[in-house]
């Protein structure tokens, strides 16, 4: 989350403000930069609440990227964005990872976008890892757990098992 009080570059440079020496104006410069590579330019002096919320999430990635992470970890990515700028996050995503060498885990319900920037997928069902594989093996998999997840199926084993459980529970 950004910090509403905080202009977009300090919200951008807030390690180095706070726990750094770094001259005030570098770290402007700095935010700067890992703005424009998440496609913000001159937006730095504005405040969060004058923002769109892709364009938020934007400033959240630059911030991280401003310490020239070797892994960047994703959690929803594209939650509460429109298809469009959902799609330019996960454009974003490639971009950063081709361009900044950065290992990316996306962790996401929206399959359109896992499939799109994933190389590889792990499904996870029960809190473990159910199936594992590239984009194509997980489409084509032959589980039907998988097959419902990623079909969106209202039918199958899934919610097989959901109802036990609710059955289960109203037992009790």
């Amino acid at each position: 989350a950004l910090f509403d009080s905080l202009k977009v570059w300090e919200n951008v440079g807030f390690y180095y403000l706070e726990n750094t020496k770094m001259p005030e104006k570098d770290i402007y410069n700095l935010a700067k930069e890992k703005l424009a590579l998440v496609g913000l330019k001159d937006i730095e002096n504005l405040y969060p609440s004058q923002l769109s919320g892709g364009m938020r999430k934007r400033v959240s990635l630059a911030r991280a990227i401003s310490y020239n992470p070797e892994i960047v970890l994703y959690d929803e990515p594209s939650s509460g964005l429109d298809p469009v700028t959902s799609a330019m996050i996960d454009r974003l995503i490639l971009k950063l990872r081709d361009e900044l060498g950065v290992t990316s885990i996306v962790v996401t319900h929206d399959l359109e976008s896992a499939f799109s920037i994933a190389d590889r997928i792990a499904m996870i069902h029960k809190g473990v890892i159910y199936a594992i594989g590239t984009p194509e093996e997980i489409k084509n998999h032959p589980d039907p757990v998988v097959q419902q997840f990623i079909n969106r199926s209202p039918e199958g084993p899934i919610t097989e098992e959901l109802m036990k459980e609710l059955n289960n529970n109203l037992k009790k």
